[in-house]
């Protein structure tokens, strides 16, 4: 099992904060970054092999964290997340969680997802449907659409997906063909659903509402971020 955390971004939507700073780098405590957390929460859960794919202010990032692999996206600016992982693709030959650097959630999200049986899903929450941002729509217990725009949604996609070895091969193989097609600018989520549509690729889902979470875009989130920092320590 490894982990591959996707923090090449500009978070371009809390700016000026995030001007000289990457979100991820963000203090939730006295010395704890997003990131750091992050790390510290897989780290106790015995994942020992943690990619960190950055872009922005990447040797800021590679100098704040020691004991992980560092790959690095030089083209963070003009592509997605799709790029990250094609950067990261040699990596995407294991078990592998992919989650999102501006994720915070609570301790025990992790665990669960850790022990969810399962060859491929994402983390969703069916909590949170009308304020989604990025949107999971289900039916038979399988995912059969993400994105931003759904009109009928089943929950908020939480930015953690788990893929088995076999998944892990075949998410490989679409990046690398949408990436020779010069799509460089889709979230490598997009890949997933191709999957889905091309290939009949079966993706489920672990469903979190009992969990606190949160993607942090605003201020407001950044708030609450800091409020599940707090009640993890209690």
């Amino acid at each position: 099992m490894r982990v591959i955390i996707l923090a090449a971004g500009v978070g371009s939507r809390l700016k000026p904060f995030t001007e000289n700073t990457p979100k991820c780098l963000f203090k939730l405590g006295e010395n704890e970054t997003l990131l750091a957390r992050m790390i510290n929460i897989v780290k106790k859960n015995n994942v020992s092999e943690i990619c960190v794919v950055t872009g922005f202010q990447h040797f800021l990032i590679e100098q704040s964290i020691s004991d992980v692999i560092f790959i690095h996206n030089p083209f963070y600016r003009v592509t997605n997340s799709i790029a990250s992982l094609w950067f990261a693709r040699e990596y995407l030959d294991d078990e592998v969680i992919m989650i999102n650097s501006d994720i915070v959630f609570e301790d025990a999200l992790f665990k669960n997802i850790l022990e969810f049986e399962c060859p491929a899903f994402v983390v969703m929450d069916s909590s949170r449907i009308l304020e989604a941002d990025y949107k999971v729509a289900v039916l038979n217990q399988k995912v059969v659409m993400m994105g931003k725009d759904l009109l009928h949604a089943s929950g908020e996609y939480a930015g953690i997906t788990r893929l088995s070895k076999e998944a892990a091969y075949k998410l490989r193989a679409k990046i690398e063909s949408m990436i020779s097609s010069d799509q460089i600018g889709e979230w490598y989520e997009t890949a997933l659903v191709s999957m889905i549509l091309e290939d009949s690729f079966n993706l489920h889902f672990l469903d979190i509402p009992q969990y606190s979470w949160t993607e942090i875009d605003t201020p407001t989130d950044f708030l609450e971020a800091v409020r599940i920092h707090e009640m993890s320590k209690s």
